[in-house]
């Protein structure tokens, strides 16, 4: 069963708020903290932001090629498999952040300027089983739903490495 949209007021709402969010939490961490895993297994402050660098890379430029483009096909794109294309989980916390938050700051630009059926704008999506009409709606819909699940992560992630 297919989750029901947030609206776009929930998602804009989400996307501005997971860049300060994250700062807020990290902000007086150390670069070895940030680059430390509470324990065997589990993913450092720095990891969980590649991830949402990956996966803001990924979803977002979908977002992007929809609202430009009438009816595009797309190819899924897993942002697992993107993120070894990168050295995100390699770089220094600050520096990669301040690019997600650029990054951020031009969805937001773009998602802003979207008259209300540019919300509806859609794709056909292939691979991963059968193709998909997914939207620019569903695309950030997806996007927000995934950060608001990593802002717990990141928390706790914290409160492990200050105990």
């Amino acid at each position: 069963m297919a989750r029901r949209l947030m609206t776009v007021e929930q998602i804009l709402s989400i996307l501005r708020d997971t860049p300060d969010r994250v700062s807020g939490l990290t902000g007086d961490l150390t670069e070895a903290k940030l680059h430390a895993a509470p324990e065997p297994g589990e993913w450092s402050v720095t990891e969980i932001a590649a991830h949402l660098r990956s996966c803001a890379d990924v979803w977002g430029q979908a977002i992007q090629t929809i609202a430009a483009t009438d009816r595009p096909t797309l190819r899924a794109v897993n942002p697992t498999t993107w993120i070894k294309s990168t050295d995100y989980r390699e770089l220094a916390f600050a520096s990669s952040w301040q690019a997600f938050r650029t990054q951020r700051d031009q969805l937001l630009a773009l998602l802003g300027q979207l008259p209300d059926e540019g919300w509806s704008r859609s794709a056909t999506v292939l691979g991963g089983g059968k193709p998909r009409e997914l939207t620019v709606h569903s695309y950030a819909n997806r996007l927000a739903r995934h950060e608001r699940t990593h802002w717990r992560q990141v928390a706790k992630t914290v409160r492990a490495l200050r105990d």
